[in-house]
């Protein structure tokens, strides 16, 4: 009995190893899932797209708009894109579990001309300011 229960236990904790994902397998999954069934709504969105930077740890979003590069159309981005990455965030486009791992979200809010109207990389530091609700487009930096 003794010996089967060894046996049993060697078999789970291999099946254990096999089963564990790392960090580059989760990015491409998470991708992949991406590319293959999200939609971004939003005012002039026309597409989304991921890509992933396995050696940066980083995963590129792109959202494409139908909308001018002007400047009326860059604050108002600017504005709306906060709440449009906590959107994100609560459909896990934005995984908080690899962000946990140490991945990197560089989103990118586009104009029908790839100029960026918005842009944000969301990381530990951003995923709080984002849950917790403030800005950090106010920062201020020591001058020494």
């Amino acid at each position: 009995m003794k010996k089967i229960t060894q046996i049993a236990f060697a078999f789970a904790f291999a099946l254990l190893l096999v089963s564990c994902k790392n960090t580059k397998q989760k990015i491409q999954e998470h991708v992949s899932t991406y590319n293959n069934s999200s939609t971004v709504k939003g005012n002039g969105i026309t597409s989304t797209a991921a890509k992933a930077f396995l050696n940066e740890n980083k995963i590129e979003i792109r959202i494409e708009t139908n909308l001018e590069g002007d400047e009326a159309n860059k604050i108002a981005a600017a504005n709306s894109f906060p709440d449009l990455l906590k959107e994100m965030i609560k459909n896990d486009q934005i995984s908080t579990d690899l962000i946990d791992e140490g991945v990197k979200f560089d989103v990118y809010f586009l104009a029908y001309n790839n100029t960026i109207l918005a842009q944000k990389l969301v990381d530990k530091e951003e995923l709080a300011v984002l849950e917790s609700g403030a800005s950090t487009d106010n920062k201020e930096t020591a001058k020494l």
